[in-house]
């Protein structure tokens, strides 16, 4: 019950700002309780950076957000260190990437160093500065965002950096009822304000007992079906997925569809896991980790559409 109230609490503060964006929310929430790292991509103006600034805010944590740009440096992320003229001795500045959540808007336009020094903390949760390693504070979240349709002036993610993300969401536009209820909201101008209803340490707690969740064998059978078929499609009976697919999801893949789907029966309030609990969330750990072939972009086929097939193919347990 105190997990179903933290979840409905956090949930209920962020939708005071945000209308609609249901799925992004609960799967920050995913990326929040598990500890994974989340790619959200859509078009500008979907309330994506809102919605990661007001998820900080419920939660009594620090958040920085970093606008990447093609002359921000590696240590405009992670810091430096700084000389001190009066003292003759050099002192640590320490970069945004300090902070418990951490926003990396349009991720896309940094240049190839910047995104590994900032790859680099998400995987090891340290940054190194002068010869001096930092451990970064738990909980510590990456969310970035890119802009999926203007590709002048920018780096997109190379695939073994891009495998970092436990998540890569693609965030829609809201229907028509929840524009009118935007426009409503924003008719007052002032910032509508939201409350911290959940800490650093109910968030490790339950990040624990998500841990703890009952998964069958069949269950985790069916993990590994899915993923491994991603790998080799012929097993499957999927032969005519074989030149579609360039290459198919790694062990990460294995690994985060498991806390994905622990981390969706929490939300759902459940002590065990379901078949649907990874269908749920396996679109969204595998979209950037299957990569398509040339052909399958002369086909108009996505990665999407390869996973859907899979999971219509592969018997449920």
């Amino acid at each position: 019950m105190e997990d179903t109230a933290l979840v409905n609490s956090v949930i209920g503060e962020v939708g005071k700002r945000v209308v609609g964006q249901n799925y992004m929310i609960e799967r920050l929430l995913v990326g929040l309780l598990t500890g994974g790292h989340v790619l959200l991509e859509g078009v500008p103006g979907l309330a994506k950076t809102l919605t990661v600034r007001t998820l900080a805010e419920t939660i009594s944590t620090s958040f920085q957000r970093i606008q990447f740009t093609p002359d921000l440096l590696p240590a405009d992320v992670i810091g430096t260190q700084v000389y001190d003229q009066s003292t003759g001795k050099f002192s640590v500045k320490k970069g945004p990437i300090f902070a418990n959540i951490v926003l990396a808007d349009e991720i896309n336009r940094a240049p190839a160093k910047v995104q590994a020094a900032l790859l680099e903390a998400m995987q090891e949760k340290q940054v190194t500065i002068g010869g001096t390693t930092y451990t970064l504070e738990e909980p510590f979240l990456v969310l970035a965002t890119q802009n999926p349709i203007e590709q002048e002036g920018t780096y997109p993610l190379p695939e073994a950096q891009i495998d970092r993300f436990m998540l890569k969401l693609s965030v829609g536009y809201p229907t028509r009822d929840e524009e009118k209820e935007v426009l409503r909201r924003m008719a007052g101008k002032a910032e509508i304000p939201v409350r911290h209803v959940a800490t650093p340490e109910a968030i490790l707690a339950a990040r624990k007992r998500i841990g703890e969740l009952y998964m069958d064998d069949r269950i985790v059978d069916y993990i590994v079906d899915i993923v491994e078929a991603t790998r080799n499609p012929t097993a499957a009976k999927l032969a005519d997925l074989v030149p579609l697919i360039e290459y198919g999801a790694s062990p990460r893949a294995t690994l985060a569809l498991a806390q994905g789907s622990r981390a969706i029966a929490f939300l759902c309030d459940r002590a065990y896991v379901t078949p649907d609990d990874v269908k749920a969330i396996a679109p969204d750990v595998l979209r950037h980790r299957v990569l398509i072939t040339y052909e399958a972009e002369a086909e108009d086929v996505t990665s999407d559409n390869i996973i859907s097939r899979i999971l219509d193919a592969i018997p449920t347990p």
